[in-house]
């Protein structure tokens, strides 16, 4: 047998069985996630109206593999707009119970509904009328029975061969907790604007980038009166290095953009000494410092422009480049 090969003399040697075995798991689980969605009903939508007007956080709970993906829930609430942690019900009844406050609600997960170390957290949250909501499989359980809200899932067998390992269940609560948490951003009107605060770094925090963030302004914004003539617009353009500059008037409004594209275009009838506002492109493309850079960057790409001013209002308050947003990884 050669070094590292698994395959030669295997009980499997084509992976036929493995490939059936991980297909009958995915559709396994999928028919578990078409049943959640078939069976959501008044109780998920009462769910998120109570999670939506809650003053403090979504604490989650769950033992085990419910745990794990109780903390994914919880980072999925926190990073969409729902302040959310996640306490361990073992580490809750050695005093994490203390992190929980009365304006919060409580969602545990526990697909037998049976789970003994969440018991003293449930006793906890009825005691001081703490919102509880259960995710459960058992409708008659222990926890189900304690709760204000019980969302259950699907009676669905585990895709595990054996029937123990907790694998379409675990999928079913995931997929359950990643719904609440995207109808809460939806019914919070949760933008992508909003998403980039909480999401600052790697690939997805420089999509996420605001153009005022990466803009440039003061000093560095090109401008010149309407008055001005086309020698001082491109020396203006020059100092500058962003390839334009912006024509404002009196009051600082910005009436058009002078390109180097244009001056180009009209090399054999720009004299020096011309009004810039005769060869100026009127109502040029513009944005707002508040839009996302890479809204930016499409907008400069559908029209085949390299830059654009930044406008409050009707003024200027920055330009910018289509490297700027190369540079900050926007592509």
């Amino acid at each position: 047998m050669k070094p590292h090969d698994l395959t030669e003399g295997s009980a499997d040697p084509t992976g036929e069985k493995a490939l059936a075995s991980g297909r009958a798991v995915l559709r396994t689980e999928a028919e578990a996630l078409l049943r959640l969605a078939d069976g959501l009903g008044g109780a998920f939508a009462a769910a998120v109206a109570r999670i939506a007007l809650i003053e403090g956080r979504v604490v989650v709970s769950g033992m085990g593999k419910s745990g794990h993906v109780g903390r994914k829930i919880a980072a999925t609430f926190a990073s969409t707009g729902t302040p959310a942690l996640f306490v361990h019900p073992a580490e809750a009844s050695h005093g994490d119970l203390g992190m929980i406050a009365r304006d919060d609600l409580v969602l545990a997960l526990s697909n037998s509904g049976e789970t003994t170390e969440l018991r003293d957290l449930t006793l906890y949250t009825r005691r001081f009328g703490i919102p509880l909501v259960a995710v459960t499989k058992r409708a008659d359980s222990t926890l189900a029975q304690a709760a204000d809200l019980v969302l259950l899932l699907p009676d669905a067998e585990e895709a595990c061969p054996m029937g123990l390992a907790p694998t379409t269940s675990t999928t079913a609560t995931l997929a359950l907790g990643d719904a609440l948490a995207v109808a809460l951003l939806t019914r919070k009107g949760f933008s992508a604007r909003d998403f980039s605060v909480f999401h600052p770094g790697g690939k997805l925090g420089a999509q996420l980038l605001r153009v005022e963030e990466i803009m440039h302004g003061g000093d560095d914004l090109p401008l010149v009166g309407r008055d001005a003539v086309l020698a001082e617009a491109i020396l203006e353009m020059t100092k500058k290095r962003l390839g334009c500059v912006g024509i404002v008037d009196e009051g600082g409004r910005l009436l058009g953009i002078l390109t180097d594209g244009d001056l180009r275009r009209h090399m054999g009838t720009a004299k020096l000494e011309r009004p810039v506002g005769e060869i100026m492109t009127r109502d040029p493309r513009t944005i707002e410092p508040r839009a996302l850079a890479v809204e930016a960057l499409a907008l400069m790409n559908r029209h085949g422009i390299g830059a654009l001013f930044v406008l409050d209002g009707e003024r200027p308050v920055g330009a910018l480049h289509l490297h700027d947003c190369l540079r900050a990884g926007i592509a």
